[in-house]
């Protein structure tokens, strides 16, 4: 059965209009911007290494590998004797001190100053006599009654008598006035150091004692007890897992789209169907090439900015090293402003 020219033409013209529509759809679909940016890189952690403030010997661990600790939990102990002795020793020294301050601000006692008064009174009787005596040798020697030396002697007993007098006169002023404002000073400063010196003590006997500072699993438990420690020398390595970040590399022409504080959706391997929540928390300001370890040939010698996508992560599902997907939406993702502890910790 022949075909008209009217339906060959109506056919042709769908076939064209098929074929424009499908041409259209690819070429604005390889035009069409992006509205999402997907990342590939793998889980990462902070780790502290656990170690004393001080040189001892170490007494006892209180967690084992693999423990969850939480912040502010004990983890070990050191030998404390030595760091008593030292707080004892400087609250006995201080105790001293401040008797030695109340005694200078408490002045001269009563019974000191009238000791004093009793002291240049005798001390004034002495010269009263020690004048007579001068006087009389004096008279008898101009009489040639006695030598010249019972003069010279009673001249250096009245001499003797006068110094005396000064010395307790100057005594008595002195215990009128009581201590000098100077010497106060000095014990007020001497009792600041003792107070100093006892505070450092009893912050080194607390240190005796090593606390978790934050939450986290106990990695490596590096020492045993008996081995002596010092501040070089960590005890404990503890892995800080959350949050994590995924350590992953933009591509330069995705940098534009993605800042700070962007929502974003971290997929993994060991668990499908799971996405876990997440921000971008970190963009390199340097560029780098793309590392050989983690893309295609072709790839290593595009630029790209290293970034750090943050995760809580409470139930500890993400692990270091485990790879992961990153997806950044880039339509209704406003910066958030990001948080010192986001997770609660």
């Amino acid at each position: 059965m022949a075909i008209s020219p009217k339906k060959r033409a109506l056919a042709l013209v769908v076939v064209l209009i098929v074929a424009g529509a499908v041409a259209y759809y690819f070429l604005s679909r390889n035009h069409a911007p992006e509205k999402t940016v997907t990342i590939y890189g793998n889980i990462d952690i902070r780790q502290v290494q656990a170690a004393f403030d001080d040189n001892g010997r170490l007494l006892d661990l209180r967690v084992q590998e693999g423990d969850r600790v939480k912040k502010g939990q004990l983890l070990a102990d050191l030998d404390p004797v030595r760091f008593q002795d030292a707080v004892d020793k400087d609250a006995a020294g201080m105790a001293a001190q401040e008797q030695v301050l109340a005694r200078l601000l408490a002045g001269s006692r009563p019974e000191e100053i009238a000791e004093a008064r009793a002291e240049a009174a005798a001390a004034q009787a002495t010269l009263s006599n020690a004048e007579i005596t001068w006087q009389r040798q004096q008279a008898l020697a101009a009489r040639q009654y006695v030598p010249k030396q019972s003069l010279d002697n009673a001249a250096a007993a009245l001499k003797t008598a006068r110094a005396n007098l000064d010395h307790a006169q100057q005594a008595l002023t002195l215990a009128i006035k009581g201590p000098r404002k100077e010497d106060i000073a000095a014990a007020r400063q001497q009792l600041q150091a003792d107070k100093a010196g006892l505070s450092l003590a009893r912050r080194e006997l607390t240190d005796t004692r090593l606390y978790a500072p934050e939450d986290g699993v106990v990695q490596d438990r590096i020492l045993e007890p008996g081995d002596m420690v010092s501040p070089q020398t960590p005890v404990f390595t503890l892995a800080l897992d959350n949050p994590v970040w995924v350590r992953a590399y933009l591509p330069e022409k995705a940098l534009g789209q993605v800042r700070l504080g962007m929502k974003a959706t971290i997929d993994s391997d060991s668990f499908p169907g799971k996405s876990f929540s997440g921000w971008v928390g970190f963009i390199s300001p340097t560029a780098e090439f793309t590392p050989k370890t983690v893309q295609t040939t072709e790839l290593r010698t595009e630029l790209v900015y290293r970034v750090r996508v943050y995760a809580c992560n409470p139930q500890h599902r993400l692990r270091l090293g485990m790879p992961v997907t990153v997806h950044i939406p880039l339509t209704d993702n406003q910066p958030q402003k990001l948080s010192a502890h986001p997770c609660g910790n």
